[in-house]
């Protein structure tokens, strides 16, 4: 089926000739595209701590970046021109950016990073630069003029306070006007300027470097070694020569460490709670007053459930993953709960009981609701 998000092609065109390989413009992607956010809407977000925010301004090749929360006063002080100002995870606060997402549903929900949002006058921007991820640039109200590159040279400005390319050599300009679309793979160098007032909606898809991802496994592994043992050596013979690590105690540690052993089991486990872990920031709301057991099967029976817009529900063949924890569920309720996490939300259903249990810990643990 053809998709008008993506210029007619259908998403497996658009993933065999463009994702992670070259850009795409698309005219009109949606056109009937309705705001979400307004100025005044980001500068409320970007007041609360339960965003990340940050305020880029450019004065003449120099850059000045501060972080969030921002107040009323941050932002009265501002010049006309010039400046940006960059809202993450507004998906998280606002339930119907979940609407526009779905639209690049086509792609696992554990490649999505966040929906992130832009507001700049005539002039902003963050400098040309290029990115380790996908991303979809959704034109929201306003013009933005946009260069690419597919230089090779990706050489920064040294000591600058964002990543900014000291060489930039455009080789392609477009504007996009409300309801265009842009698609960036990895690593092409593109710089966005605001030609008038703008907003623009960045729809980013995460890929793990190796390094971070064994990072975060060591740690996750840290958590859940059993390796009570000590090194002892009862048998310790006098040396002349104490600076020297000798075999023997190479030996014994050696032991030791060979105990730290996992299997593919644990891999698994691990990257499913990796996935779906939220941001450091990110919090939920328990319910004030929770429902019974049976209020809230009744409420499901009735109003259906929908993920917090701040969730992560993932699965595998093994198991479900919400917000970092792992969920083992009968067979007999998993076709239900993987129709909730395919489509963030449950239409009015019966539940086997043993899927209602699951269901109904998350509803009180603030990651779903009727």
């Amino acid at each position: 089926m053809r998709n008008l998000l993506l210029n007619s092609l259908t998403p497996a065109q658009f993933l065999r000739r463009h994702w992670q390989k070259k850009p795409l413009l698309v005219r009109a992607s949606l056109p009937q595209f309705a705001p979400l956010v307004t100025r005044r809407d980001l500068q409320d977000m970007a007041g609360s701590a339960d965003t990340e925010s940050r305020l880029i301004v450019r004065k003449g090749g120099r850059w000045q970046v501060s972080r969030g929360p921002f107040t009323r006063r941050d932002f009265a002080r501002l010049p006309a021109r010039n400046w940006t100002l960059l809202v993450q995870g507004v998906n998280h606060v606002l339930p119907q950016a979940q609407d526009l997402l779905a639209q690049f549903a086509f792609i696992p929900y554990a490649r999505l990073d966040d929906l992130m949002v832009s507001y700049a006058p005539p002039g902003g921007g963050v400098g040309p630069h290029f990115d380790s991820y996908d991303v979809f640039l959704l034109q929201g109200e306003g013009r933005r003029r946009w260069q690419i590159s597919n230089q090779r040279d990706l050489a920064l400005v040294p000591d600058a306070p964002l990543k900014i390319l000291s060489r930039f050599r455009a080789g392609r300009e477009w504007t996009l006007e409300s309801g265009d679309m842009l698609y960036l793979p990895p690593r092409c160098a593109h710089d966005g300027v605001a030609l008038d007032e703008c907003i623009t909606y960045s729809i980013g898809f995460r890929a793990p470097s190796a390094q971070d991802l064994c990072g975060r496994f060591l740690e996750y592994l840290q958590d859940r070694l059993d390796a009570p043992r000590l090194y002892t050596d009862p048998d310790l013979k006098p040396t002349s020569h104490p600076a020297e690590i000798n075999s023997r105690l190479t030996q014994g540690l050696l032991r030791l460490l060979d105990g730290a052993r996992w299997n593919r089991d644990d891999l698994l486990r691990f990257i499913g709670e990796d996935l779906s872990a939220p941001k450091d920031h990110v919090v939920y709301a328990p319910p004030r007053r929770a429902l019974t057991m049976a209020g809230f099967t009744k409420a499901v029976g009735i109003k259906g459930l929908r993920l917090a817009p701040q969730s992560i529900l993932l699965y595998d063949k093994a198991a479900f993953y919400i917000n970092g924890e792992r969920w083992v569920v009968p067979a007999r309720a998993r076709p239900r709960i993987r129709q909730f996490a395919d489509h963030r939300r449950l239409p009015p259903a019966v539940v086997p009981a043993a899927g209602m249990d699951v269901l109904y810990a998350w509803y009180r643990a603030g990651y779903a609701a009727p």
